[in-house]
């Protein structure tokens, strides 16, 4: 009997417009930000192959392709605390959908 109350309570909070709200959330920051990472990441190693553009000089006897890899160090620090941010929205409304779950479950309860 416990075992089915904790599954329609689970149920309860996947339908909720609380939790609908947050994976939308989410899914919106975190899929263009992964293909960003990506994208960011993998041109280095196409570009340096592929073509001579990341190896000719910048400045002085730095190539762009040491440029670019510094440049992932920033970005992945950039996605860092752009994520970590973010993440208090989201952990908002965990917090709300938690809530919201215990006082569905007193009343059923």
């Amino acid at each position: 009997m416990k075992e089915q109350s904790r599954r329609n309570a689970y149920s309860e909070i996947v339908r909720s417009d609380t939790f609908r709200r947050l994976m939308v959330q989410k899914k919106r920051f975190i899929l263009p930000m992964s293909i960003f990472f990506l994208v960011f990441y993998f041109v280095l190693p196409v570009l340096t192959s592929y073509s001579q553009l990341l190896n000719t000089k910048a400045v002085g006897s730095i190539t762009w392709a040491w440029i670019f890899a510094f440049a992932q160090f920033i970005m992945t620090w950039v996605l860092c605390s752009l994520y970590t941010r973010k993440a208090v929205e989201f952990d908002a409304l965990a917090e709300q959908i938690k809530d919201e779950s215990k006082t569905s479950l007193r009343k059923v309860g």
